[in-house]
């Protein structure tokens, strides 16, 4: 642990820095932007620099008498540092784990990869380790979903992250993504076994009141083994309607001979009257109008075959029900509180209570 920690001073002094202004040089046209994180940039905006992060400190208790769990657990569930910025018409970004609970060490690569900008908007390319672009609860950011985890249709569905060559572009109310990646895994022969990945956004009504938003994702992955190979499909429908916010995914995976799938919905409500923000395909955190905070409760219920190690059972079929409550400080902490109960088909169950401070910044 004693690694773990010396990272998250590291983390901590980095977060200490001033919440708004910003600082023009006298000599070096720079402007330095303390809104969120730290952001040095030419003022012709041709190179930036930034420095980020988040620390997510977790409280978790899992029970799940048929299964044998009974875990009780304070730990740092994610604790990350990005570097990011551009010169001229090529980007970087490179995200680490200075910490992570969830089965990863200190190090650990989030984020890897060098972007080509000079298409404009319509047009990127991404080369390196990167976000497949599948699901819209996946591509959204950890520190902006509603309920505390993932649901288990995206943790046993979404392809997550992986080495490749990515191909992607917005407009004002669309968005595309398709790319060529590693299968499986960070060895030296990734690409024996490769993956085809690409999804689409359309918000047909998006203003400042109301957004609808519609989504689908494919992937295709090879395998040594005929009968591992993969073929996943995904389809998305959200909607926002001032403080109150909806959405749901259906996936379907064909595993060989095998052809199983699963769904979430998940429902929320702001009590002090915010919006949730979206913005290019995906929905960001709550960003309070008080001093006094914001307030969201969130609901998700989700059915069919899916990872559901949260409350301590297998990646099978079953069910699962999640409530939560959150409690946004600022624009940069939000503490949180989720109740999960899940039950297999075959009649096992388990719970897991999780709460969570988080300051990213």
């Amino acid at each position: 642990m004693s690694k773990k920690y010396l990272s998250l001073a590291l983390a901590i002094s980095a977060v200490s820095v001033a919440q708004a202004g910003t600082v023009t040089t006298d000599g070096e046209d720079l402007v330095i932007n303390t809104e969120s994180g730290i952001e040095v940039k030419t003022s012709d905006d041709a190179a930036s620099f930034q420095l980020g992060g988040r620390i997510q400190w977790d409280y978790d208790a899992t029970q799940s008498d048929d299964n044998g769990v009974d875990t009780k657990d304070f730990d740092v569930r994610r604790a990350r540092l990005y570097v990011k910025g551009h010169y001229g018409d090529w980007a970087y970004k490179t995200q680490f784990n200075v910490a992570e609970s969830d089965g990863a060490d200190g190090g650990d690569v989030e984020d890897l990869y060098i972007r080509y900008l000079g298409f404009g908007s319509v047009a990127s390319v991404t080369i390196g380790k990167q976000k497949e672009p599948f699901g819209l609860e996946a591509l959204t950011s950890s520190k902006d979903i509603s309920a505390l985890e993932r649901s288990a249709m995206t943790e046993r569905y979404a392809p997550g992250r992986s080495g490749g060559i990515q191909l992607s572009g917005k407009g004002s109310n669309w968005t595309y993504g398709v790319g060529y990646f590693e299968a499986d895994g960070d060895g030296s022969n990734d690409f024996n076994s490769t993956a085809i990945t690409a999804r689409g956004s359309f918000a047909p009504i998006l203003t400042n009141e109301a957004v609808v938003h519609l989504g689908a994702g494919y992937s295709s992955r090879d395998a040594d083994v005929q009968a591992d190979e993969v073929d996943i499909y995904n389809l998305e429908l959200a909607g926002r309607m001032g403080p109150f916010h909806a959405q749901a995914e259906y996936f379907d995976s064909e595993e060989g001979q095998l052809d199983i799938d699963g769904y979430y919905v998940q429902l929320g409500w702001v009590i002090t009257g915010e919006s949730r923000p979206y913005k290019a395909g995906v929905f960001k955190r709550i960003k309070p109008s008080s001093p006094k905070g914001a307030w969201e409760v969130i609901a998700r219920f989700e059915e069919g075959d899916g990872k559901y190690s949260d409350v301590g059972l297998a990646t099978t079929d079953g069910e699962q029900t999640t409530l939560g409550v959150n409690y946004y400080a600022n624009k940069n902490v939000r503490l949180g509180l989720s109740y999960m109960d899940g039950e297999e088909a075959n009649g096992k169950s388990g719970d897991e209570v999780r709460a969570r401070f988080q300051y990213a910044f």
